[in-house]
Parts: C-alpha cells; structure tokens; sequence
C-alpha cells in the first residue's frame, strides 16, 4: 500500500509553509484590536457548523450558513481598519517585520506604582488626567486617535504629556504592556443618563470606553482632585491613599490566576526567544 508522504511534493510543502506564513502575519496583524474577538467569534460559528454538518443537524447547519455567509459580507467593513493598516504597511514595505513585543517580565508592580505616584503628583499640582491600562480588549483604534508614542513609562513624561501647555495633555494616555502606547487620544463618552449630567468630560470618557472594552482607566479629576477608577461601565469612590490606589490597580488590571496559569508556557517560550535574539545586541531601549 503506497504511503500517504509519496502524494506529497516540494510544492505542496511550499504551499502549506506559505499559508502558515500568511495566516501567521494575519494575526500579528489584528493582534491588540477589537477585531481578534470578532474573529474568534467567526472561528466559533465554523467550529459549531462542522458539528452541526457531522451530526446531520439540517436546521442548525442552514441558520450557521446564513450567518457566515452574512459575516463574509460584512468582514470588509468590520475589519477596515486593520485592512487599511495592511495596506499601509505592504505599501512602506513594512509586512513583514514583527512588532517589538513589550517585556514578558513581572512589570505590572512596577507599573502600577509609577501610575499612583504619577497621580497623586498630579493632584498637587492641581493638574487633571486621564489614563488607559490596556487589558484583553485592544485599543489600536483609539491609539490611533491620538499620538503614537511608543515610549518608556515614567513619572516625568506622563507630568510633562498631562502639564497644561502641553499638545498632548486634552486626551487620554493609553498603556499598553508597561508602556505609553499613545498620548491625547480621543475616547467614546457615556451615554448614561444617571451620570451624564453629574460629571465631567473625563469621567463619562472613562466610562465610555469601560463600557465597550474591558480596559481600566485612571480619571484625576482638575476640578475636585478625586482618583477614581472606571471599570466595567462603573466608577468607584475616589481613592485617598497612593497604598490604596496601588492595590485597587493591581487588583483590576491583573488577569484571573487560571488565565495566568493557561498563558504561563507559552508566555515563557516566547520569553525565551526574545531573550536569544536580543542577547547578541547587547542594548537597552
């Protein structure tokens, strides 16, 4: 019986080397947007077909059709950002270049308190600001609104982004991975009417954005001088404390222990690999 390897040429390798490829880049691309939950949901949809055609389900199976068949209609329009940002980077010759990655080491601590102090300070200063912690849900979109950084996280630079002369400080700062993503971003307000007409501008884009996304955001108020942090389309009482407000944060913004335990692995290897690469350098960014 001849073997299944001997239908398999040097083509069909190629092909399949070079489908991976593109998929893999497809990914890298929608990584960090809103768009990898919607594609998850499409998979889903796949995955539920295939068992609805294996066990001969007619009804389930032609609904699931309609409905893919409806999502590859709408996928051009969902996806036109990241379809615009493609094209973009094929055009700047940029496709195939990874995205540097964001230290995989414990830095949320570190994070987290340069957040609290920066907060406080701002409160003496009699300053108000707005800050992003990027979770599950990405936030490109938004990035892309303001001012891309891409910069270290200190307490001098985000002063200096939420000082009053400054361009960047009438919008949000966005953190991502331990680092300011971007600067004066423009957010989606509240449309809730039980807080709409107590708060300000800063609280209901706080609230708005934690009403899409699962991103947590850190409102110091100019006004009042209150800390506050929006979660979940909520607002919590305002934060008194930098020990308090450090516990809160880390609290929020740390993923659930079994997620953390699922991702602990792969988040090693990919550690790992950075650490080979970036060994023969030998440089600090």
């Amino acid at each position: 019986m001849p073997s299944a390897l001997g239908y398999v040429g040097i083509t069909d390798v190629v092909d399949i080397i070079a489908t991976s490829v593109l998929i893999y880049y497809v990914f890298v691309l929608i990584r960090g947007t809103r768009a990898v939950q919607i594609l998850i949901g499409i998979l889903v949809l796949v995955g539920v077909l295939g068992v609805a055609t294996l066990l001969h389900l007619t009804l389930l199976g032609t609904i699931l059709r309609l409905l893919l068949v409806g999502a590859a209609v709408t996928i051009p329009i969902v996806f036109q950002p990241e379809l615009r940002r493609a094209l973009e980077q094929i055009g700047r010759g940029g496709f195939l270049r990874l995205e540097r990655a964001g230290d995989s080491g414990r830095s949320e601590d570190r994070t987290v308190a340069i957040l609290a102090r920066t907060a406080f300070l701002l409160v003496r200063n009699h300053r108000g600001g707005l800050i992003v912690i990027e979770q599950q849900s990405g936030l490109k979109d938004y990035c892309e609104s303001g001012t891309m950084l891409h910069a270290d996280i200190t307490e001098e630079l985000l002063l200096t982004i939420f000082a009053p002369d400054s361009p960047l400080h009438d919008g949000a700062v966005v953190i991502r991975e331990g680092r300011i993503e971007a600067a004066a971003c423009f957010l989606p307000l509240s449309e809730q009417a039980r807080v709409t007409s107590r708060l300000g501008t800063r609280h209901r884009a706080a609230l708005g954005l934690t009403e899409q996304t699962d991103a947590v955001v850190l409102v110091i108020s100019e006004q009042t001088g209150a800390i506050t942090i929006a979660r979940a389309g909520l607002l919590s009482r305002p934060v008194d404390e930098e020990p308090r407000l450090i516990k809160m944060l880390l609290a929020v913004t740390r993923p659930p222990r079994e997620r953390r335990r699922r991702g602990d692995l792969s988040a090693h290897l990919r550690a790992r690999l950075r650490t080979h690469r970036r060994e023969p350098a030998s440089r600090v960014s």
